[in-house]
């Protein structure tokens, strides 16, 4: 039997989600620049200050709501202060995945490593780069800009849900999801790629 409403609905509440409080609204922040913090995030989401990890995990979902973005600079902000700090990859780790229904009809919902609830669509679509030694990363964008990579084990959990479409006169290999489709790489490469 499945579960009442809609299929995004049902995805967040197979991961836990809720609908809380909304995020502070850094995109209308402009405070001045104060500098760089020695912070990092680095490629496995890992958030790290004066080169030790921030064990607490409360701290990294704050610092995670004031994240902006500005061209290739990530800072964190508010109303009074903007200062840099670096992004190794990308500045989210999707940790967890729910798919719901097939092909056409699929939703797939991701949460972040800092409970970001995101259902793939037009307003958090897929993205895949290539890696060294012929890999792949897939990654889902969180928000303005934000993007989570995916771990390791949801990549290949998302790449078995793959399949071949033309996409302008090419055959690609790609993801299908809420009416989408999310093309990875030219189908002729699918053999050998790495995850």
């Amino acid at each position: 039997m499945t579960a009442p409403g809609n299929a995004m609905d049902r995805l967040m509440a197979a991961l836990g989600g809720a609908k809380g409080r909304g995020l502070p609204p850094v995109e209308r922040w402009n405070p001045p620049f104060c500098g760089d913090l020695d912070m990092r995030i680095a490629a496995d989401g890992t958030w790290f200050y004066l080169g030790t990890p921030i064990g607490r995990p409360a701290l990294v979902k704050l610092f995670s709501s004031v994240l902006k973005r500005e061209g290739d600079d990530y800072f964190l902000v508010t109303p009074v202060e903007k200062v840099g700090l670096k992004v190794e990859d990308a500045p989210f780790q999707a940790v967890e995945m729910q798919v719901d229904g097939e092909d056409g009809g699929r939703s797939i919902a991701f949460r972040t490593h800092v409970d970001n609830l995101l259902c793939v669509g037009p307003e958090h679509p897929l993205r895949f780069e290539r890696a060294a030694q012929d890999g792949l990363k897939p990654y889902v964008h969180v928000r303005r800009g934000l993007w989570a990579r995916l771990t390791r084990a949801l990549t290949y959990d998302l790449l078995a849900l793959g399949e071949v479409r033309e996409v302008d006169g090419q055959a690609m290999f790609g993801i299908a999801a809420a009416g989408q489709f999310y093309p990875a790489l030219p189908a002729s490469e699918i053999e050998g790629i790495e995850t």
